[in-house]
């Protein structure tokens, strides 16, 4: 996971749902006047934290990462290093609600995947509350404490697609091969709309508070993904993609 370099949402206050070219607008307000990191806007380290990135323990370990308790007490229990907070899911769920409600999207189905401690689903599901919702996740640890269903995004089957499928921070955490695998299981997944980001080289570079922020990942560029998810989905911004043949209309300056 990674944590921008500036407060995320920061004095946006709450935004109902309704219309949904309303609610983008109030998301992406105030984001230009983020800054690269090297302009000095990451905040201070908590007292007693160390300023060497968080997942040295597991990369000295020489081990992939585990995902046990002790990760998620340090990248999402700890206040001081939490690397999201729930202000940030529901901002995050309102967005998603609203494109998906733009683009004459009905969500019946969805699936994320790396659902993690379950924040952004909380947010989500009481803005889509009769999408029926699987919660996919990877650590045998967060499973057995939430009842999250236990697979990988890249070996994930279904008997039916999903309407929307959310994939955040996750994909850095997987090989090549994984990841490859792990894009073209979109295309069989999802008949909507995917949500979808990662963190990239230049992200951790210029856009991350390097004290919140689990390094100990596979970077590569935003240039390597979009290649390939461009076979099967139509982008669309702010980490949207369209699946190519769904009967969902966006204006042309909206997508690329």
């Amino acid at each position: 996971m990674c944590q921008r370099a500036s407060l995320f949402a920061r004095g946006r206050g709450n935004i109902l749902p309704g219309n949904a070219r309303d609610v983008i607008a109030a998301y992406t307000h105030g984001m230009a006047d983020e800054r690269p990191l090297r302009d000095g806007l990451v905040r201070q380290p908590a007292r007693g934290i160390s300023p060497r990135p968080l997942c040295a323990s597991r990369a000295e370990a020489g081990r992939e990462a585990p995902f046990d308790r002790d990760y998620y007490r340090r990248f999402y229990f700890n206040p001081r290093t939490a690397v999201a907070t729930r202000e940030e899911m529901r901002s995050r769920a309102r967005l998603i609600a609203a494109l998906t409600a733009h683009a004459g999207l009905p969500v019946r189905r969805i699936l994320e995947a790396g659902c993690g401690t379950g924040m952004l689903r909380a947010a989500l599901r009481r803005l889509l509350p009769s999408a029926h919702y699987v919660a996919l996740e990877a650590s045998e640890y967060l499973c057995e404490r939430y009842g999250w269903q236990h697979g990988r995004i890249e070996a994930y089957r279904a008997r039916l697609p999903f309407d929307l499928v959310i994939c955040y921070d996750v994909l850095q955490y997987l090989d090549k091969r994984a990841a490859q695998r792990a894009l073209e299981n979109f295309g069989r997944l999802c008949r909507g709309v995917l949500y979808f980001s990662a963190l990239t080289g230049l992200d951790l570079e210029r856009n991350c508070d390097p004290l919140r922020t689990d390094a100990d990942v596979h970077l590569r560029s935003a240039h390597w993904y979009r290649v390939r998810l461009k076979r099967r989905f139509r982008e669309a911004g702010l980490g949207f993609w369209l699946r190519r043949g769904a009967p969902l209309t966006l204006w042309e300056l909206e997508c690329r």
